[in-house]
């Protein structure tokens, strides 16, 4: 059996694999080389980008913290609805001969408004008068006969039969005569309805009859239909979380109601808590109210739908900060601080209650402390800032600065206004004391 010699590697082969690999353990160090470069790269940019935001001034907009007497205020919607509404019908069937009223005018307690023809009533009444005169007169000559028939029978010249008759006629005259002066009231009565009167003080509508026409009191639309105005009430509803706290205050004495337009822009009118309603919606989970309201200048009408505002209580001395203050974050609620060298800190707070765009705070702040509400979202723990003074809801204004009613004055007497200066214009500004029940604190984060 022949042997096959063994194949040895090519003397050429072993010099070209060994530059290969070479070169591919070049390639894959200078690949580890530049990944390691362009991570340091990029950590140092983003520390100076880090440091270069840190060290960047940020425009906010700065509230001062206060302590004062807060109102305690519950707010619903409802509607106006009249005290007493009337719709008027006569009451005696017969034709109008006089109206005495005018469509939307205001009326009193016992004005005439419509006149039904009487005649017929009034001839009513003389036959009713004329039958009670005659029966009264039979009935006084009937006691009479009984006066002379008790003395003949006490002398036993008629039987005890005959005098126990005239009696009882007696008594039947006096019975026709009771019912006769019915009659007689009856149709005086009937002559008062056909005057139609106003029972109540209110504004009459739209009036549904003209003059000559027939009515009678079961007519379904009536002759018109009168409405309390003044005073006036107005229903409204509240959640029913609100009802310990309505039940309790209302228990200690009146409470006010204040009424507004539906936009909260105009006040209608000012009134007292008169009714809680004896069970909750529990479909809605709310619970409805009653006010009532003086209503001399009319601006209340019925149906209207208006914006109910009533106060629990008044806080005393309590600590209040702006409602745009208030941040929320993964931690909770907190506030931007700023501090003496016009740098941010992070403060958490505990707020209390939240009155529109004030937030009563029962930790974490303290009167006079800077707490920024315009451009939180820029902000981090330490940042520089530039603060510009932000008004807090309620407090007078700033030197320089007039009210509306101040500078209405002013152009009242022909004096023109100082210039109001320039706005000062920050990134992302928005308008201040937002109530919270329109969006509330913003959502952010604290780092």
């Amino acid at each position: 059996m022949a042997e096959h010699p063994t194949e040895q590697p090519s003397p050429d082969r072993s010099p070209l694999l060994r530059r290969r690999r070479t070169w591919i353990i070049a390639l894959v160090v200078l690949a580890l080389v530049g990944i390691i470069l362009v991570r340091r790269g990029k950590s140092a940019s983003s520390h100076q980008t880090g440091l270069s935001a840190q060290a960047r001034v940020v425009p906010v907009g700065v509230s001062i913290a206060d302590r004062r007497d807060v109102p305690i205020w519950v707010e619903g919607l409802g509607n106006v609805t009249s005290l007493a509404t009337v719709t008027i019908r006569a009451r005696v069937s017969g034709q109008i001969v006089a109206i005495e009223f005018q469509e939307g005018s205001r009326v009193k307690t016992g004005d005439l408004l419509v006149q039904v023809d009487p005649r017929p009533f009034k001839i009513a009444l003389q036959q009713a008068q004329a039958t009670l005169e005659r029966d009264v007169a039979t009935l006084r000559n009937n006691e009479r006969d009984q006066a002379r028939y008790k003395d003949l029978v006490a002398q036993k010249l008629i039987p005890q039969q005959q005098y126990d008759q005239q009696v009882a006629t007696v008594l039947a005259a006096k019975a026709t005569v009771d019912l006769d002066q019915a009659a007689v009231n009856n149709a005086k009565l009937n002559l008062q309805f056909s005057s139609v009167t106003s029972p109540i003080d209110g504004i009459a509508g739209v009036r549904q009859v003209d003059l000559g026409n027939l009515v009678t009191p079961t007519d379904a639309s009536g002759i018109v239909v009168l409405t309390q105005m003044d005073p006036i009430a107005v229903l409204f509803v509240l959640p029913q979380d609100d009802l310990p706290r309505v039940s309790e205050a209302f228990a200690k004495g009146p409470l006010t109601v204040e009424a507004w337009d539906r936009g909260g822009i105009t006040k209608l009118g000012t009134g007292k808590l008169t009714v809680i309603d004896n069970q909750v919606n529990a479909g809605t989970a709310t619970i409805r109210l009653k006010a009532e309201f003086p209503n001399p200048d009319l601006k209340l009408w019925p149906s209207l739908f208006v914006k109910a505002r009533m106060q629990l209580q008044i806080r005393e001395g309590v600590v209040v900060a702006a409602t745009p203050a208030i941040q929320r974050g993964p931690n909770g609620t907190f506030v931007y601080v700023v501090n003496a060298d016009n740098t941010v800190a992070v403060r958490n707070v505990q707020v209390d209650t939240i009155q529109g765009p004030l937030t009563i705070v029962s930790q974490g702040v303290q009167p006079g402390d800077r707490l920024v509400v315009d451009g939180q979202n820029q902000l981090r723990a330490g940042a520089k800032v530039d603060p510009r003074p932000v008004a807090m809801p309620g407090s007078p204004p700033a030197q320089g600065q007039q009210t509306p009613r101040a500078e209405a004055r002013q152009q009242e007497a022909g004096q023109s206004p100082p210039p109001a200066p320039a706005p000062r214009v920050t990134p992302r500004q928005k308008p201040q004391g937002r109530p919270a029940q329109q969006g509330g604190a913003r959502e952010a984060s604290a780092q």
